[in-house]
């Protein structure tokens, strides 16, 4: 950072969709979200939060919205880069990946992001394919999203231990039950990241994960305060999983939300604040901004 230079702040984590455009099976009944979210939905809301810029997750199982992504990336003024999906069992996702490099829209393409969560089988990333394909991800120098549940960290943490040489990040704290308030069991399997200098994890999807009926801040802080113990704020970053956290929040809500919580713990300095909210997503991704 500039001296006298503000910190960029940056939201590591959201979607745009439009449900009239293709099938997002995991959103049937989630009535608040079949509804297109785009660009303008989310500029007044970041610019409100001071969030400087963005990066944009897939939402979709396909190459074809990746694609999409990554000319709104060049379209929108706020999207810094795209975490878009490629087929890992494919022999061929060397060349896809490569495509999506190219031109002038490949400068966002940032990573990728199974959505392990929705497999039926949980060891699914440790199938042979993928996991050969797990050198080509790291061989172009993109970032390997986990979408996961404490169902799928087991073979996450594997996964992670044999390819040190790929940069992972952690999506949503791995989804911990928060509505039950269980701890143990879930942050026992985070601990195993905590040496693991080629993995984030990301302050996000928490709300989501709270009880429907109602939440407070007070019921993050514990698994807040485990994944600052576990990752520190050089490897974790904020997002704010909109549109998909207006189910239990609004985005001030969010933002507030992890700051409050940051703060209840003592820990949000003006060094940590920079890093959460802004710098560790920067370097992960290798946004320019």
């Amino acid at each position: 950072m500039i001296s006298g230079q503000e910190p960029k702040r940056i939201d590591s984590h959201h979607h745009f969709w439009d449900p009239a455009a293709r099938d997002y099976a995991w959103m049937k009944g989630l009535t608040a979200l079949e509804r297109p979210f785009g660009p303008d939905d989310l500029r007044p809301l970041r610019t409100a939060n001071g969030i400087d810029a963005t990066v944009l997750v897939q939402a979709h199982p396909s190459v074809e919205e990746t694609r999409e992504m990554l000319q709104t990336a060049v379209d929108t003024d706020f999207v810094a880069g795209v975490v878009g999906w490629v087929d890992l069992t494919d022999p061929q996702v060397a060349g896809v990946i490569q495509d999506l490099q190219a031109g002038e829209t490949g400068a966002y393409f940032k990573g990728i992001r199974p959505m392990l969560h929705d497999e039926e089988d949980e060891n699914w990333i440790l199938g042979d394919a993928v996991q050969s394909n797990l050198h080509v991800v790291a061989e172009a120098g993109i970032v390997l999203d986990l979408l996961v549940t404490p169902r799928e960290l087991p073979a996450a943490i594997t996964t992670v231990r044999d390819y040190p040489h790929l940069k992972f990040v952690v999506d949503h704290i791995a989804k911990p039950p928060i509505a039950s308030g269980a701890i143990d069991d879930w942050a026992a399997m985070m601990h195993e990241f905590a040496d693991l200098e080629h993995v984030a994890c990301k302050l996000s999807g928490m709300v989501t994960e709270t009880n429907p009926e109602g939440w407070s801040v007070d019921d993050l802080v514990s698994y807040v305060a485990a994944v600052c113990e576990i990752f520190g704020p050089d490897r974790l970053m904020f997002g704010s999983d909109w549109p998909v956290c207006t189910l239990a929040a609004s985005y001030d809500a969010v933002v507030n939300a992890a700051r409050k919580a940051l703060d209840s713990l003592g820990v949000l300095d003006e060094t940590t604040e920079a890093a959460i909210f802004g710098n560790t997503a920067i370097h992960w991704y290798s946004l320019d901004v």
